[in-house]
């Protein structure tokens, strides 16, 4: 059977394909959803730095790349999905862009534990919608990571049913600024409280 492919939305790979493996817990952020969110972000990401926590088929990373984020760090535990991760972007790097793009085989949580504070502009957080554990983990690590102080932002995509309040509390400077909800995925976007 053919892997799925979905497409890049914006910037210089717009177009381009990257496939998708079938796996559990790998979901593709649809085209929908990271259309509303690059209309959040702005659309271009011009020298921003972006982690990538939880990659999959690196839709989001590579999206961010695309769109001329400054470096971009992809991480997927899963081997088969990150063999179809470095896949992706051997095919997309036929046409380079300007991104300083790594690919990091291992645990999004634990690599978030390593990072210096305010070390990222950028954080995206899309684990598998059934671990609630990790979701929480990497929220608390991407609240310390991220360097709201700059306006950097953290996306997350969660079940429809994920509890807003709990996930803020984990994150006290943080405050949900955009959220859209499309089928079974509740998407937000958090910035440093301004109060």
């Amino acid at each position: 059977m053919q892997p799925k492919k979905i497409r890049i939305i914006g910037g210089v790979w717009r177009s381009r394909l990257i496939k998708v493996i079938d796996a559990p817990g790998l979901r593709p952020t649809t085209d929908r959803v990271r259309e509303t969110l690059f209309n959040w972000l702005g659309q271009r990401l011009d020298g921003r730095r972006c982690l990538d926590a939880f990659a999959g088929a690196g839709a989001l990373g590579f999206e961010a790349a695309s769109r001329g984020a400054g470096a971009v760090t992809l991480i997927e535990r899963d081997k088969t999905a990150f063999a179809n991760l470095r896949s992706n972007l051997s095919d997309l790097q036929s046409f380079p862009v300007n991104t300083s793009i790594d690919l990091v085989q291992g645990d999004g949580v634990a690599f978030l534990k390593r990072q210096a504070n305010a070390s990222w502009d950028l954080v995206f957080l899309d684990p598998p919608f059934d671990d609630h554990h990790t979701l929480e983990s990497s929220a608390q690590e991407a609240g310390r990571v991220c360097d709201g102080s700059n306006g950097g932002q953290i996306y997350m995509e969660t079940a429809v049913g994920c509890d807003l309040a709990a996930l803020n509390s984990l994150m006290p400077q943080w405050e949900c600024c955009k959220e859209m909800t499309a089928g079974q995925v509740k998407a937000l976007l958090f910035q440093l409280r301004r109060d």
